[in-house]
């Protein structure tokens, strides 16, 4: 019998596009699809209806498409479940592609529903009509053309293909799907005149209850127990070993990382995203600062690794890649879920495809002579990640002066622990890596280092708050803001504060050699823009700030933190003494380390 909350009591039956909208959405509620993003259009309009008059899907609506779809992409960042990304046809499809070039190659799902024109309408000249049809290439893991609404075409169809495409998504490994959706006129629920009775009536039981029509049952690969004994064998032969974090997507995963490095004794190399790197862990093998005591030649003359154990997705760290490269470890052993090749410098010797989690289940599970003890391999890793922690603290204590590394620091120390942090690509991701004190708050970090794209960052930023169901810190450069100044309009209705570090250009590109060629340099790479964010975020009615110095910033931004609403922290730099900067720490940090 139906209930008052179930389908059978709500659905619209008036209108057959209108019946074949509101059972993919019902599904996919069902299949934990229960978040929305939505861009204003006409051919998305039954999608919009079935999304807008769901009891329990929970909507976000932003009038840029490209926005829209990156907000999408941040709410599967934070949660690991897609989210449903709703836009009208044409350019509005084609404004998904950054997003979806992200999602795929970083394993986020996403699902994608794209109103179309029907069959007779397309290659024919029709307005806002272009080919839809597989237009994501291979950067989906699954897409279906789904037909015009037709009583000709049982309903089941609609429902097993939501479950399937929520399963795609998620299925290892996870990333975006593409629904693209044809419909005639009346796109309105127009009543047409029918009874739709009869060809609903199969469908009863599905009606009356709560659970997807096709449950699928998920499942990762499990490594035959002989081939991880094999590998850890050749591993704890090793004393001059170092496990490497990489992204990493859960706490879980990063415990099992921690545990493999305790049994191993060998130190933990953490990267920013990895959840190792901010915030005190357990254990005594963490080497927070190994981006930049490897600065130091003497320091890595001596320790080049005899081998690698590498856990989860990549890493931001050039130089720590360049010095693995260097070392060439036999082994190298690279453990992540999916079937996918991270090997740019061809040096993985042995690939297990499997969860960290279940790596650490086998491999813990053999037998081990405990020492109890810290080798002194570990200890010089552990000594010069210390001497390095010393020299920022120093660096930070002789500054009145707000700097780009300083930001870096002040964010990780006065982060409230129940933010999730998002970086930027370019400098701020990089910054937070190198500078990043390592005892302040253990919060999740997020950046969209699969393409290492700048656009979108304002609306993924939006889109993990979303999912964190809780407030997020963003740190920008002024560049990545200007791609994404619509972002503000959505983040204005969410707890987002972001800091907008404005060195007025491209900060980066001064860490390049194309920084000598000076006819070129400044117009051509750094292309200053002279503007700065107040005005942007009075349009949007963001509360706004501008410290200048070490302790506005922190007073600003854990007042900022603290509040419900959005603000833009701005901070203004300059992009020669930044570099400057940056070139100087590391000559510090370097003659610290060869000191110890």
């Amino acid at each position: 019998m139906a209930t008052e909350d179930s389908i059978a009591s709500r659905l619209d039956t008036s209108n057959l596009n209108h019946v074949w909208a509101q059972l993919l959405v019902e599904e996919l509620v069902r299949s934990g699809v229960t978040t929305f993003f939505l861009a204003p259009g006409s051919r998305s309009t039954p999608l919009t209806a079935a999304v807008a008059r769901h009891p329990t899907a929970q909507s976000i609506v932003h009038v840029d498409e490209r926005g829209s779809a990156f907000a999408a992409l941040g709410y599967g960042r934070s949660t690991g479940q897609p989210a449903g990304w709703v836009t009208t046809s044409g350019t509005a499809v084609a404004n998904g592609w950054p997003a979806v070039v992200e999602a795929s190659v970083d394993g986020v799902p996403m699902l994608l529903l794209t109103g179309d024109r029907p069959p007779e309408l397309r290659d024919t000249g029709a307005n806002q009509t272009i080919d839809q049809v597989k237009i994501y290439g291979d950067y989906v893991r699954w897409q279906v053309d789904l037909p015009t609404p037709s009583t000709d075409i049982d309903p089941e169809m609609v429902l097993t293909t939501a479950d399937q495409a929520a399963y795609r998504a998620r299925r290892v490994p996870p990333g975006p799907v593409h629904c693209n959706c044809m419909f005639r006129k009346p796109l309105a629920a127009l009543p047409d005149e029918r009874s739709y009775g009869d060809y609903l009536s199969g469908l009863q039981p599905w009606m009356e209850g709560t659970t997807p029509y096709t449950q699928y049952k998920e499942s990762s690969p499990t490594p035959a127990e002989e081939n991880v004994r094999a590998v850890v064998d050749r591993l704890r032969d090793v004393d001059r070993g170092c496990v490497v974090a990489g992204h990493l997507d859960t706490n879980a995963e990063a415990a099992a990382a921690l545990d493999i490095a305790e049994q191993l004794e060998w130190p933990l190399l953490p990267d920013v995203r990895s959840r190792l790197r901010l915030g005190a862990s357990p254990g005594n093998r963490r080497v927070p600062y190994v981006d930049q005591l490897l600065a130091s030649e003497s320091f890595r003359g001596a320790h080049a690794p005899e081998a690698i154990l590498h856990v989860g997705g990549r890493f931001v760290s050039k130089r720590l890649r360049q010095f693995i490269a260097a070392a060439r470890p036999n082994p190298y052993v690279l453990v992540r879920p999916d079937p996918n090749r991270l090997d740019p410098d061809h040096r993985v010797t042995h690939r297990i495809e499997s969860k960290v989690e279940t790596f650490r289940e086998i491999a813990l599970s053999l037998p081990w002579d405990e020492t109890g003890e810290v080798s002194s391999w570990t200890t010089s890793w552990r000594e010069a990640s210390d001497r390095t922690a010393d020299t920022l603290v120093e660096f930070a204590g002789d500054t009145d002066e707000l700097s780009e590394p300083l930001v870096a620091r002040l964010v990780a120390q006065h982060i409230p622990a129940d933010h999730a942090l998002v970086l930027a690509s370019s400098m701020p991701v990089r910054d937070v890596n190198r500078y990043a004190v390592p005892d302040g708050a253990r919060i999740p970090v997020f950046a969209n280092r699969g393409a290492s794209g700048i656009d979108g960052t304002v609306a993924t930023a939006t889109g993990v708050a979303v999912g964190h169901t809780g407030p997020a810190t963003l740190v920008i450069g002024d560049l990545a803001l200007l791609h994404d100044l619509n972002g503000l309009g959505l983040a204005a209705d969410h707890p987002v504060v972001i800091i907008a570090v404005n060195n007025d250009g491209g900060g980066i590109f001064h860490f390049l050699p194309i920084a000598d060629e000076e006819d070129v340099f400044e117009p051509y790479f750094a292309t200053p823009q002279g503007r700065t964010f107040e005005h942007a975020a009075a349009m949007y009615d963001l509360d706004y700030a501008r410290p200048e110095t070490p302790e506005t910033f922190v007073d600003v931004y854990q007042r900022a933190a603290s509040t419900e609403s959005a603000t833009l922290i701005e901070v203004q730099t300059d992009r020669e003494t930044n570099h400057a900067l940056h070139e100087e720490l590391e000559q510090r940090i370097a003659r610290a380390v060869d000191a110890a």
